[in-house]
């Protein structure tokens, strides 16, 4: 679309307008300048660091009627913690964006942390997966994921984002990618159905409610209560030390020690012993010489 296609530009002025966090101000206020050097004469973009929000509006020299749109999703990416160099790609023709909102999908706090922790992946290797089988920048970011790249590309980040939070793991949607990026590489196989090379991944885990119950084996009623357990002086009665001295007492308590001790030592020193023992050897067979008849 050139200055040829629109010669006279635009009737009326159209704006878009976005808030940004705090943390990102300083950022923004850095890059700010590159903004507008990309933006050029077409579209004015404005920076209110007292309101925190950023501005984007068609100027008289503005022609293409699409560019507005473009710069109104640069300074959203721009919010949601994309870096420049990056959401600047989105002012090419072949690229599109998309701002997935997770935060409402899942109730519990803790649970929907885990579920997005899942689909970063341990040391981000899942998402690094997902980037380079859709050939998409993507940013996990609070409570949005915001996807950057081809719309074949979207389109499947949108899907893989969604199956997660729904607590599917992102392994069995990036192993589909994969087979389908082998298939549609082969020129045979690329006009054909792809569904028996697919893997259909099911649930084996049966919920709580359709597991079946446990049977309970009822013990027999006796209306007699159970033994009380016998007590430390019941014990000491039974055993004859309830009658003896205290210091006999003790000496027998130091025998038992003893003994443990003794008993404790043996075994320790058995154990040991054990790495001097030598393996036993397997007797050497002598082998027989093949005996050779001579006619």
């Amino acid at each position: 679309f050139t200055r040829v296609d629109n010669p006279r530009g635009l009737l009326e002025e159209s704006s878009f307008a976005t808030l940004f966090p705090k943390y990102r101000e300083a950022y923004l206020k850095e890059c700010w300048p590159l903004v507008q050097r990309a933006l050029g004469d077409f579209i004015n973009a404005t920076l209110d660091l007292i309101e925190g929000s950023m501005t984007v509006h068609t100027t008289k020299k503005t022609f293409d009627p699409y560019a507005i749109l473009r710069a109104r999703d640069l300074i959203k990416l721009l919010a949601r913690s994309v870096p420049f160099e990056q959401a600047v790609r989105i002012l090419e023709d072949d690229v599109a964006c998309d701002i997935i909102k997770i935060g409402t999908l899942v109730r519990n706090r803790e649970r929907f942390v885990k579920r997005r922790q899942r689909l970063i992946g341990p040391k981000g290797s899942t998402l690094k997966a997902l980037e380079l089988l859709t050939s998409c920048y993507v940013m996990v970011q609070g409570n949005t994921v915001s996807a950057l790249g081809p719309y074949s590309g979207l389109k499947e980040v949108r899907k893989v984002v969604l199956d997660t939070m729904k607590n599917i793991h992102p392994i069995y949607n990036i192993k589909t990618l994969m087979i389908k990026r082998e298939l549609a590489s082969d020129p045979e196989l690329r006009t054909q159905n792809w569904e028996r090379f697919l893997p259909n991944f099911r649930h084996k885990s049966l919920s709580k409610r359709k597991q079946p119950k446990k049977k309970t084996v009822k013990k027999e009623y006796t209306p007699f209560p159970p033994p009380q357990p016998e007590s430390k002086i019941d014990k000491e009665l039974a055993t004859g030390e309830f009658f003896l001295r205290e210091s006999e007492k003790r000496r027998q308590k130091m025998n038992e020690i003893k003994a443990k001790q003794a008993e404790a030592l043996t075994k320790r020193q058995e154990q040991r012993q054990k790495a001097f023992i030598p393996p036993k050897e397997k007797p050497a067979v002598k082998k027989s010489k093949p005996v050779f008849s001579h006619y």
